[in-house]
């Protein structure tokens, strides 16, 4: 499979269900499911795991999996009416043939292209036709990019309007020595507080308890340090203006079926998002959100980070 035309592969994962696997020429690779386009590894030249994947994931639909990048869409969490997260995350995506040019920065040669569209049980609880576009690509510095593109194909004329976020589980050495920088002195919604809406007040975010909170008008760029590991992962977005940062901690952590009690202190999760201003389409028009991850040496801070740029 691993061609020109085709610069993947085509395994079988977990409980039989397809997967994706992309290589790059140094050995760092990354899988993808197609149950809900679900991006569950990403490693580098060292086979060293970069995502977090649940030692409880399910990987039996319709249960979403727990770990690795879900997509929320076309709701985020529980702003609407729908399941938590929406549906797009346990839906069976097909891999696109022939999609629509994507400009791309990238010289990757290792992606696969995905899409998903409504069934009609789909439409009973959403009542809007789209098509939903993935393209997953690996670069050659091992960056990780996923650019989604969300399409409005209703025939009668009407909008539609959604939520996204890459629910993105970054793999840490211990989330007591983690910090997060880009999102100090921003405005957040505090998801334990009733969304009560605060100023964040540190230098950097660190972790010592359970955190679940909704960054917004955050900059394109943010930074994740893991000391212990001595790696940063830099998170590059667009048209995501917002950032949810969440860990469960211990208590929480034993009630969700599908998370390991000990799996909080080995998870970041720091994810590109729309929440706070839905987007909006009407038909014929088009949505692209985008997300690069690359993980560098620890040397790298937000500090590197142009302020003026980052600002703007």
């Amino acid at each position: 499979m691993a061609t020109e035309r085709h610069p993947f592969e085509l395994a079988k994962g977990t409980n039989g269900l397809d997967k994706i696997i992309l290589r790059e020429s140094r050995g760092r690779s990354a899988e993808i499911y197609l149950y809900g386009s679900h991006v569950t590894s990403w490693k580098n030249e060292n086979g060293e795991e970069l995502l977090h994947l649940s030692s409880k994931a399910i990987f039996k639909p319709p249960k979403p999996i727990r770990g690795g990048i879900p997509l929320c869409f076309p709701q985020f969490s529980n702003f609407g009416t729908l399941e938590s997260h929406g549906f797009a995350r346990n839906r069976i995506w097909e891999i696109d043939a022939s999609p629509p040019p994507l400009p791309s920065n990238s010289c990757s040669n290792a992606f696969v292209d995905l899409i998903l569209r409504p069934t009609e049980d789909d439409l009973k609880i959403w009542p809007h036709n789209f098509e939903l576009r993935l393209r997953v690509a690996l670069g050659t510095e091992g960056e990780l990019t996923l650019t989604s593109r969300i399409r409005n194909t209703n025939s009668d004329g009407k909008p539609f309007t959604f939520t996204f976020a890459y629910h993105t589980y970054f793999s840490v050495s211990d989330i007591s020595e983690v910090r997060v920088e880009g999102l100090e002195t921003l405005d957040y919604l505090d998801n334990l507080k009733n969304r009560e809406r605060f100023t964040e007040q540190g230098d950097a975010i660190t972790f010592e308890s359970e955190i679940d909170k909704i960054y917004l008008s955050t900059p394109t760029k943010i930074a994740i340090l893991d000391h212990e590991k001595k790696r940063t992962f830099v998170i590059r977005k667009d048209g995501l203006a917002d950032a949810v940062v969440w860990n469960p901690w211990d208590k929480k952590s034993k009630t969700i079926s599908d998370l390991g009690d000990e799996d909080y202190k080995h998870f970041l999760c720091v994810e590109a998002a729309a929440i706070e201003r839905p987007i909006t389409l009407k038909p014929g028009e088009e949505w692209k959100g985008r997300l690069e991850l690359s993980a560098v040496p620890s040397s790298y801070s937000s500090g590197q980070l142009d302020p003026k740029k980052v600002l703007e």
